[in-house]
């Protein structure tokens, strides 16, 4: 008999099955033995009655995270008429069969059974490979999933082709000191801070390029917001006649990743209470017209021409009361604050870039490149950087590059956003920071 999944049983009432799975909780009642069985489709009760003998005194040895393998009957569950709402769904399996396939070594640490594991996040994260089999946790992963699988089905829409970007490189992306340093045999290496670089170059390939990628950080932060190892949504586009349309095509794709998670993932969703927002226009907002809102509205007042996280949140209440937008795009961010590479507004002390910010966190960042070779080298040394350090970076422009200009989204960012999590490690499957290397 071939193995089935379990939320196909509901059609074969009457048949009998053959499943396979994990324990999620066995609970004996006077002679009789329930067990709910979970795989990657649901979960359903079982039940071993005493005159199944050899499935009786299997399933009286077996305990949550046991791997199983059962036969049984499938049968409408008592109940169920009036209840849609059973966990385990509106049958169960009277149990003809058992064997076990793999047990568990020692007691588990944490109970993953609860419908809320309510743990530290430090116990959440220690025992990650186990926590992560909860129903409520394992569905983040599936909303970000989702996130990964339309973000990439737009992109290619669009007319966007798919890279993939060196992560070893010879220099640092961005110059600055938030990089890894590492030996690669015996020269000096880098972690990529981002693809910059080879998008852009991508650009005087295929015009239009984008990346899901791993991006590095070694930055010491100890925030909600922060890990030195996320997986970045970038893009770069070609032919645009100005950081407007940049923020544009990310416009469309944003609402057309969520508008697929809120059609894929409804029951994830309702896990969180999670609520997409609707589609719409974002605002956009010059970041000094945004610091005179926050003086003016909020008595919150900065001594540069910059934002910090707490400034970013009162823009997001700002916007959320004047425009009910969950998102709002701060512009023209101050030249000595951006990469080199960032184009230069008419005003020169600013650029043509943005921040897209959702639910009051960053969650994007991008804008107009400069495409002028050497108005490029001229923007290196006034960042107080050396052009020879990014000879071959240079040598893209060399050859005719049309103006072009993109963004990086923070993935784990839109997902903690999205589903009200309180860190951004939660929404990292492994997530890596200044003191966590292991799982």
């Amino acid at each position: 008999m071939k193995r089935i999944l379990i939320a196909k049983t509901p059609a074969l009432i009457g048949k009998t099955v053959k499943l396979a799975g994990w324990v999620n909780t066995r609970r004996d009642h006077g002679k009789l033995i329930f067990v709910d069985l979970r795989d990657r489709s649901g979960m359903i009760q079982m039940v071993i009655i005493p005159d199944k003998k050899e499935a009786y005194e299997t399933a009286k040895n077996i305990r949550s995270e046991f791997v199983i393998e059962i036969e049984g009957r499938v049968k409408e569950r008592p109940g169920s008429a009036v209840n849609e709402k059973i966990p385990t769904g509106g049958v169960e399996i009277e149990v003809e069969k058992m064997k076990i396939l793999a047990g568990t070594v020692g007691e588990l640490p944490v109970d993953i059974s609860e419908d809320d594991l309510n743990l530290h996040l430090d116990t959440l994260l220690n025992y990650r490979v186990l926590t992560l089999r909860n129903k409520k946790v394992k569905s983040i992963f599936r909303v970000y999933s989702e996130i990964i699988r339309s973000y990439a089905e737009i992109m290619k829409k669009d007319g966007f082709v798919e890279i993939k970007t060196p992560k070893i490189l010879s220099s640092a992306t961005e110059g600055g000191a938030n990089f890894f340093k590492i030996k690669y045999f015996e020269k000096e290496a880098f972690l990529a801070q981002s693809p910059q670089f080879y998008k852009q170059a991508g650009v005087g390939i295929f015009e239009r390029v984008f990346e899901i990628g791993t991006v590095f950080r070694a930055e010491p932060h100890y925030t909600t917001r922060h890990v030195n190892e996320f997986t970045g949504l970038d893009a770069e586009m070609g032919f645009i006649e100005s950081m407007r349309d940049v923020m544009r095509k990310l416009e469309k794709t944003v609402f057309y990743v969520l508008e697929s998670v809120r059609k894929k993932c409804a029951k994830e969703l309702e896990l969180y209470n999670a609520e997409i927002p609707p589609v719409s226009k974002i605002p956009r907002l010059k970041l000094a017209d945004a610091l005179e809102i926050l003086e003016k509205n909020y008595g919150k007042k900065l001594e540069t021409i910059d934002i910090d996280p707490e400034g970013e949140r009162m823009i997001g209440e700002w916007a959320k009361k004047e425009y009910n937008s969950d998102f709002v795009f701060l512009t023209h961010y101050p030249a000595n604050i951006r990469p080199f590479y960032a184009m230069p507004s008419k005003d020169a002390r600013f650029t043509e870039s943005f921040d897209l910010l959702f639910r009051g966190v960053e969650i994007a960042t991008g804008g107009q490149r400069i495409h002028n070779y050497s108005q490029l080298v001229e923007n290196i040394k006034k960042h107080k950087l050396n052009p020879d350090d990014f000879e071959h970076y240079l040598d893209i422009f060399k050859y005719g590059m049309p103006p072009h200009g993109g963004w990086g989204l923070g993935s784990e960012r839109v997902v903690q956003k999205l589903l009200g999590l309180k860190s951004i490690k939660e929404a990292v499957l492994f997530p890596r920071d200044v003191k966590r290397l292991t799982p």
